[in-house]
C-alpha cells in the first residue's frame, strides 16, 4: 500500500516520467491527425477555408477536453485498483458485478492489442516522412529497420532507456508548444477555434462531417493507454502533466491552422507538405524530423510495453494461452513476452509494406481504439455504480459517451474498406483466441466432479503406511482446483488411490487463488490430516508471476522452520543423516474423449482449445516446474461410465 501511495505522490519526477511513458501516443497526433482529415476534406472537392479550419480545430480542442480529459484523466482514473489501470485491472474491480462483463473486457483488450500493431507503424513512418521534405529517402526500409531495432531490443529490457523518455518527450511538447505559437502569433483570428460554435457549424453543415470525425478521432488515441500507465506514474502526476501537454499540442494544432489557412491555395495534404514539418524552420527540419522519430519510438516503446502487460493480465486471468513471459529486470512492471514481441513485430512490418504512406494507414487507424473506449465506457459505469454514485450522474455519463463514442465509431466505419478491416480482422482474431481459452475453461469446470476429501481421510492414512505398495515418493503434491479445503476432485483421487496406487509420507494439495487486486501474494496452510495431508491456498495478484515451484519451495521452508512439518525422508540409510525426501509433482493433463458428449459449438470451441494448448507452455513450464520431478497423468475430461451404456444380453 505505501507503493501505491508513493506512486500517487505529486513529484516533479513524477510528472517527467509521465511525460515519458503515458502521453507518447497522443504526444504525437499532431503528425498526421491534420493532415488526415484534409486529405478527406480536398478528396471530397471541399476547399479549404476559414470556417473548414476552424471547425476542425474546434473539434480537436473539444474532443481533447470531453474525451481525454473529462472520460480519462478526471473520472477514469478514479478506478485504481490498489495503482493499477487498464481494461483489465478495471475489469477486476467489476467482473463480481455481472458475468457478462468479461464480453466488453475482452473485446476492449483485443482491440487494444490491434492497436499495438497500428500505432508504431503510423508515428515511425510518419516522423521518416519528414526528411522527404528535403530530400529523397528510401521511406519504407528505413522505417522497417527502426521497427526490427525496436523490437530485437525489447528482450534486453526497457528500464535504461526508459530514463531517457521524460526528458525527451518533455522537449518534445516544448517544441510542439513553441513550434505553433509562432504561428499563432500571425494570425490571433485561429483563438476563435476554442468558440464550440465552429465544431457544431461544421457537424450540422458539412456533407463530409462523418468522415472529417474519423481523422478528429486520431488526436485522441492515446487516452486510453493513459489509463494503462496509471501503475508506472500515478494519477496526480499524470493530472498534472496532462495540463502542459494539454496546452502543447492544442497550440501546435493552432499553429498548423494558421499555416493551413496561409497555404489554401497551394496545400496538399501528403507527406512532402506536411503541415506538422511546414510550420518548423528549414534550418531546423532535420533536428526536428530526428526529435520526431525518437517520439515516435518512445510511443511505440509505450504500447509494446503496454501489450506485453496486457497479455500477462489476461493470462493469470485465464483468458490467454500460458506463454512464456520473462522478465529482463527487477523492474517493477518491466516484463518480456517473446511471442507477443514477433507478433507485434510481423504485424507492424506488415502494416508498413502493406500501405506504403502514413496517409494510407490513417484509413486503418482509430476503428480498433473507438471499440477499446466504448468498452471501457461500460466498465467505468459498473465501477462508478459499485462506488454509490448517484444513478443520474452515472446515466450522464453513460449516455453522452456512449453518443460521442458511437458517433466516432460509425465515423470510423467508412474507413473499414479502406484498411480499417485490417485491425477489425487482428482483433477478431484475438478474440477468438481469448474467448475460446475462457470458454473451454468454463466448459471444463462444468465437468470437474468434486468429492469429500474426508471420506478418504482413513484410506489415505493407510496408504502412506503400507510398505506393500511401493513408494511413489517422499512429498506428493497435486494441484488443485477445488475453492474449499472440504473438497478435491474425483480424479486426484483416482489418480492416487486406483490408477496407480502412489505411497508417500506427506500428500500436498496446493490451490491457486487469482485475486482482484494486482500484487496480493498471501497464503494459507490447512493440516487436513496432520502429518500426512496438507493443503496450501495461495492468493495471488493478476499481475503476480504464478511460480508455484518457488512459491511452494518458500512455504515448505517455512513450515519446517517453525517446526510445523518434518519433511526429512523416512529411509533408513537416508533418515538417520537427515537427508531431506524428495519432492514429485503429479500434474493431470485433461483429454477431450471421442465419446464426450457436447453441443455442435461447445465441440468447437474445445477443439480450438486443444489445439491453443499444444501451442502454448506445458503445465509444468508455465508454474516454473522442473520436469525431471514432474509426472503428467492424461485424464478425459469426461468419464464415460458403464452406466452411460445401454446393452441387452441376448438368451442363449
Amino acid at each position: 500500500m505505501s507503493n501505491h501511495k508513493n506512486v500517487n505522490a505529486l513529484t516533479a519526477g513524477g510528472v517527467l516520467i509521465s511525460l515519458g511513458i503515458v502521453f507518447g501516443d497522443i504526444g504525437t497526433s499532431p503528425l498526421y491527425t491534420l493532415n488526415a482529415i484534409f486529405t478527406t476534406i480536398l478528396g471530397g472537392k471541399q476547399d479549404i477555408n476559414p470556417l473548414n479550419v476552424l471547425g476542425v480545430l474546434s473539434c480537436i480542442i473539444w474532443t481533447l477536453t470531453l474525451q481525454t480529459t473529462v472520460k480519462y484523466v478526471i473520472i477514469t482514473l478514479r478506478a485504481d485498483n490498489k495503482g493499477e489501470g487498464g481494461i483489465f485491472s478495471l475489469f477486476s474491480l467489476v467482473r463480481k458485478k455481472a458475468k457478462w462483463l468479461v464480453v466488453p473486457a475482452v473485446v476492449g483488450g483485443c482491440a487494444l492489442l490491434a492497436d499495438g500493431i497500428i500505432t508504431p507503424s503510423i508515428t515511425v513512418t510518419s516522423a521518416i516522412e519528414g526528411l522527404t521534405n528535403k530530400f529523397d529517402v528510401p521511406v519504407i526500409p528505413i522505417v522497417l529497420t527502426i521497427l526490427t531495432i525496436l523490437f530485437v531490443i525489447q528482450q534486453f529490457g526497457t528500464n535504461m532507456v526508459g530514463k531517457l523518455f521524460g526528458p525527451v518527450m518533455f522537449v518534445w511538447f516544448a517544441v510542439l508548444g513553441v513550434v505553433g505559437v509562432s504561428y499563432v502569433i500571425k494570425d490571433f483570428s485561429i483563438l476563435k477555434a476554442f468558440n464550440p460554435y465552429y465544431a457544431i457549424h461544421l457537424l450540422a453543415t458539412n456533407k463530409l462531417a462523418f468522415l472529417i470525425l474519423g481523422g478528429v478521432f486520431l488526436c485522441t488515441t492515446g487516452a486510453e493507454a493513459l489509463y494503462s500507465d496509471l501503475g508506472h506514474c500515478g494519477r496526480n502526476n499524470i493530472r498534472i502533466s496532462w495540463i502542459f501537454v494539454k496546452l502543447t499540442l492544442i497550440l501546435n494544432y493552432l499553429g498548423q491552422g494558421v499555416w493551413i489557412l496561409q497555404n489554401s491555395g497551394s496545400y496538399v495534404p501528403g507527406a512532402k507538405m506536411n503541415p506538422f514539418f511546414q510550420i518548423v524552420s528549414s534550418q531546423f527540419q532535420i533536428p526536428m524530423v530526428i526529435l520526431a522519430t525518437m517520439a515516435a519510438v518512445i510511443a511505440s516503446q509505450a504500447l509494446i510495453s503496454g501489450s506485453f502487460t496486457l497479455i500477462a493480465e489476461a493470462v493469470r486471468l485465464n483468458l490467454w494461452p500460458k506463454i512464456k513471459i520473462i522478465y529482463p529486470s527487477v523492474s517493477k512492471g518491466q516484463l518480456y513476452v517473446p511471442s507477443i514481441n514477433w507478433m507485434l513485430w510481423i504485424g507492424c512490418c506488415g502494416i508498413v509494406l502493406l500501405f506504403q504512406k502514413a496517409e494510407r494507414m490513417d484509413a486503418a487507424y482509430g476503428l480498433s481504439i473507438t471499440i477499446a473506449m466504448l468498452m471501457t465506457t461500460i466498465l467505468v459505469s459498473f465501477y462508478l455504480r459499485s462506488r454509490r454514485f448517484p444513478k443520474y450522474l452515472i446515466a450522464l455519463f453513460f449516455f453522452t459517451y456512449v453518443i460521442i463514442e458511437g458517433t466516432f465509431l460509425i465515423s470510423n466505419l467508412t474507413k473499414f474498406l479502406h484498411g480499417g478491416w485490417v485491425t477489425v480482422m487482428i482483433g477478431s482474431l484475438l478474440f477468438t483466441v481469448m474467448w475460446s481459452w475462457f470458454v473451454a475453461r468454463k466448459i471444463k469446470n462444468r465437468f470437474v466432479k468434486y468429492v469429500e476429501i474426508e471420506d478418504y481421510y482413513e484410506i489415505l492414512t493407510e496408504l502412506s503406511s503400507d510398505e506393500s505398495v511401493p513408494k511413489y515418493s517422499s512429498q506428493l503434491v497435486y494441484l488443485t482446483s477445488a475453492n474449499f479445503k472440504t473438497e478435491i476432485e474425483s480424479k486426484i483421487i483416482y489418480s492416487i488411490i486406483q490408477k496407480e496406487p502412489k505411497r508417500a509420507d506427506v500428500y500436498w494439495l496446493v490451490h491457486v487463488d487469482v485475486m482482484d487486486e494486482p500484487y496480493t501474494m498471501d497464503y494459507k496452510v490447512e493440516f487436513l490430516i496432520p502429518g500426512k495431508l496438507i493443503r496450501i491456498d495461495f492468493r495471488l495478484g493478476f499481475r503476480i508471476e504464478q511460480r508455484v515451484n518457488l512459491l511452494y519451495r518458500k512455504v515448505v521452508e517455512e513450515l519446517v522452520k517453525n517446526g510445523e512439518i518434518d519433511i526429512t525422508s523416512q529411509y533408513t540409510s537416508l533418515n538417520k543423516h537427515k537427508i531431506a525426501g524428495d519432492f514429485r509433482f503429479v500434474l493431470l493433463e485433461k483429454h477431450l474423449s471421442k465419446f464426450t458428449k457436447l453441443s455442435f459449438y461447445e465441440r468447437q470451441i474445445m477443439d480450438y482449445y486443444f489445439i491453443l494448448k499444444k501451442l502454448s507452455l506445458s503445465e509444468e513450464r508455465s508454474f516454473g516446474l522442473d520436469s525431471s520431478y514432474v509426472d503428467v497423468e492424461k485424464v478425459p475430461l469426461i468419464f464415460v461410465t458403464p452406466d452411460d451404456i445401454e446393452l441387452h444380453r441376448l438368451p442363449v
